[in-house]
């Protein structure tokens, strides 16, 4: 468990991290959301021990971050923004100075770095020097790292960003592979990692939470969430405007350019999508498009942001 309670920062007159309170469990994987300079890094560097908090409390399995600042680093591994490495070096050699930082000698040093290896897939660049290679596997060698020792814990600032399409869906898919047995705590901007590993989003604004949900919860906040865009063909978008606005289940109904027409449940309803292919099927329409949405996590994000702004 990782314990967070009433988590402060300040730098002089600036308060980077205000009365930050949470916990993580086992088997989570919590994506930690916010705006640039919202307070998402200073709280990583907190948890892990590289700041110290002006005030408050971070315990990792039983430790606290400041009074046995060795204990709880021993049970957490992390990657900080930008994977910093000695690019001089190569991966293996980078891999075993950072098991023998951490302790290991001789096997137990060399079982270490292979499993760590093994778990990233760096087998075929283990000679490469670390500036030779790509983006993509430079991540990689940054989980290595923060992997080396088994942790329970992996703090992860921004794991993904600037990598490629190809690079992202690789270092997501090594994160959801370990998300069974640790606690994984992900700072980004990036909205779709949220949706794309996340069990549990938590958005900061300004050093405080603002909202704490699961992504199907944060979607289900969208104004647009089990709405229903269709176009019948043959028939003027008014007229079928006009006819789902009959609908119990309809609030109100948008045209957009093109002709597409967009119905939204009223709220808590979430049989819009069944009464509409009732109507369709009642009409006999034929129709040319029918999706329902699920909610855009960029308008909540920034609603919510917006709102604790103001």
């Amino acid at each position: 468990m990782i314990k967070v309670s009433h988590l402060v920062k300040q730098f002089g007159p600036l308060t980077a991290v205000n009365d930050l309170s949470f916990e993580v469990g086992p088997g989570t994987v919590l994506g930690f959301l916010g705006p640039n300079g919202a307070g998402k890094s200073t709280t990583m560097k907190m948890i892990t021990g590289f700041l110290t908090p002006s005030s408050g409390q971070v315990s990792i399995h039983g430790h606290d971050i400041v009074a046995a600042r060795q204990a709880a680093q021993t049970r957490l591994g992390y990657l900080p923004e930008g994977a910093p490495c000695y690019e001089e070096m190569t991966v293996k050699n980078f891999l075993t100075f950072i098991a023998e930082v951490r302790g290991a000698r001789g096997t137990v040093r060399n079982q270490w770095v292979d499993r760590a290896t093994d778990t990233v897939s760096l087998r075929k660049v283990l000679d490469q020097r670390i500036e030779t290679l790509s983006k993509g596997y430079k991540r990689r060698v940054g989980l290595a790292q923060a992997l080396i020792h088994d942790p329970d814990v992996l703090i992860l600032d921004e794991p993904t960003d600037g990598l490629d399409p190809n690079q992202k869906h690789q270092v997501r898919e090594m994160i959801l592979s370990l998300s069974d047995q640790k606690i994984v705590i992900i700072s980004t901007h990036i909205l779709e990692e949220v949706s794309a590993v996340c069990s549990r989003a938590l958005i900061i604004s300004d050093g405080q939470i603002v909202l704490d949900d699961t992504p199907q919860g944060l979607r289900a906040r969208a104004a647009d969430h089990l709405a229903v865009s269709l176009k019948v063909d043959g028939l003027d978008p008014e007229a079928l405007k006009i006819a789902c606005q009959a609908l119990s289940e309809c609030e109100r109904v948008e045209i957009a350019e093109g002709g597409l027409v967009t119905v939204f449940p009223v709220p808590g309803s979430s049989g819009l999508l069944m009464a509409l292919q009732m109507l369709i099927a009642d009409k006999g329409w034929q129709v040319a498009q029918l999706q329902q949405h699920e909610g855009q996590l960029d308008e909540v994000f920034r609603q919510v942001t917006l709102e604790a702004q103001r």
